[in-house]
């Protein structure tokens, strides 16, 4: 059965490197990245929460298309409030799919570190973009704030399971992930 997987956590935590490998071990799961969509928005950078919002109901309606054709996704988002993952949630019971939240957790003084080693060497397009979303969102304090923001959001949705993202063991981090989608 196909099943709808949030990897909420900090910037910088791990989600998207976890998506991908989960994608890689299960052939036809969707890695649903909402700022990869998001940068599919013309000028996105310049209505960053409009664009926001758009990417995200577009995304909803990808991942209900995938899960109603008998596939997995999952989607890693920093969420700081409620709103998408409740819809999620909705969308997960509407398909009549699993919805498992797990959220990475890190200190804030690790998440900064973390977020600006990424963002110096950012790989990818999503990293780059995410670096200067940061930028107008408050730089290096938010992704600190955003640490608090994903604890408030795990004491709202209490079937949220954590787990512990510790910087360089990411191997380990995904098998803890397997672990808890298999129990």
């Amino acid at each position: 059965m196909a099943r709808l997987i949030l990897l909420n956590g900090a910037p910088g935590t791990g989600k998207s490197t976890l998506a991908k490998r989960y994608v890689d071990d299960h052939p036809l799961a969707l890695a649903l990245d909402i700022d990869t969509v998001r940068a599919m928005l013309g000028r996105w950078i310049d209505r960053p929460v409009e664009s926001g919002l758009a990417a995200r109901a577009v995304a909803i309606e990808m991942a209900r298309a995938h899960l109603l054709a008998g596939h997995d996704v999952i989607v890693p988002q920093y969420l700081g409030r409620v709103d998408f993952a409740d819809q999620l949630d909705r969308l997960s019971r509407a398909v009549a799919v699993p919805f498992i939240e797990v959220a990475l957790l890190t200190d804030a003084a690790d998440a900064v570190a973390r977020f600006a080693r990424r963002s110096e060497v950012a790989e990818t397009s999503s990293h780059r973009n995410a670096a200067e979303l940061q930028q107008l969102d408050g730089g290096f304090a938010a992704v600190a704030d955003a640490v608090a923001r994903v604890e408030d959001v795990i004491a709202q949705r209490p079937g949220t399971h954590v787990i512990r993202s510790v910087d360089g063991e990411i191997d380990v981090t995904y098998q803890k992930l397997l672990a808890w989608l298999d129990r």
